[in-house]
């Protein structure tokens, strides 16, 4: 089985500042790493791999710089990998970005199996990996929790839901977006990471895609990030004291004064 697992650089959410003046994100001295619910793709490519054997190929689209992310993906055990890097691809938003990957994907031999993370933590908007299936014309499953059954012609899957989870069945070849209980990732292994040290990633630009300017980057986006800012906190706050009931008919009080209507079940 040929799986491709796309994974993302991302800057560390735990030290990610706004810049006052621009109202964009201070990337400057932040570390990047990798998207973390694209960790647990990477894991569920590995677990898939050994069950059902093949080879799994790193994807991702960003600067020079995210070819880091693939040598760390080559540390976890992936066999290969690729950069999609391109001043071209500068600004792309969902659309766009999807329009890469699935022409990466397309021109690779025999893919039966696209791995992606349900979300990227600085976009949070879960499209990509639908996006590619939509392009490519591939079922897929979004929110995978297990695997019930794994073979070179289906999966067997739960997919996460709000009540519980459902069982589906995917053809092959296809494309999934996994959560995090889906397994904890692995650690990379020595021999793993010795060999990232050595592997040079491939790079590819749009016109290796056989893509024109305007379909990707900015020039190929419907939605722009216009301006980034942290919301101002405007409420009010009261701290109650007292007893349950003292404190019940105080609120009570309140919401009265307020005109706040509360709607019961």
């Amino acid at each position: 089985m040929k799986i491709v697992v796309c994974i993302k650089q991302v800057p560390d959410t735990a030290h990610v500042r706004l810049d006052p003046e621009t109202h964009t994100l201070k990337r400057e001295g932040v570390e990047s790493i990798i998207n973390p619910f694209d960790l647990f793709a990477l894991e569920a490519a590995l677990r898939i791999r050994e069950q059902a054997g093949g080879a799994i190929v790193a994807l991702s689209m960003g600067p020079p710089q995210a070819a880091e992310v693939i040598k760390e993906a080559i540390g976890y055990g992936v066999d290969e990998g690729l950069l999609l890097s391109d001043r071209a691809f500068a600004g792309a938003d969902t659309w766009a970005t999807t329009a890469a990957l699935a022409a990466a994907i397309g021109q690779m031999e025999d893919v039966d199996l696209i791995v992606c993370g349900k979300q990227a933590v600085d976009g949070d908007t879960a499209q990509v990996g639908p996006g590619i299936a939509q392009r490519l014309g591939r079922p897929q499953v979004a929110f995978v929790k297990a695997f019930r059954e794994i073979s070179g012609q289906r999966l067997v899957v739960e997919r996460q839901m709000d009540d519980g989870f459902d069982v589906v069945d995917l053809p092959l070849p296809g494309l999934i977006t996994v959560v995090r209980e889906v397994g904890e990732p692995r650690p990379p292994s020595l021999k793993g990471k010795m060999r990232a040290k050595q592997y040079r990633v491939p790079v590819k630009g749009a016109a290796d895609l056989g893509l024109a300017p305007e379909q990707v980057g900015l020039a190929g986006s419907y939605t722009q990030v216009v301006k980034v800012f942290a919301p101002q906190a405007t409420g009010e706050r009261r701290v109650l004291q007292g007893s349950a009931q003292e404190t019940g008919a105080q609120a009570v009080d309140l919401l009265v004064d307020n005109q706040v209507i509360l709607l019961g079940s």
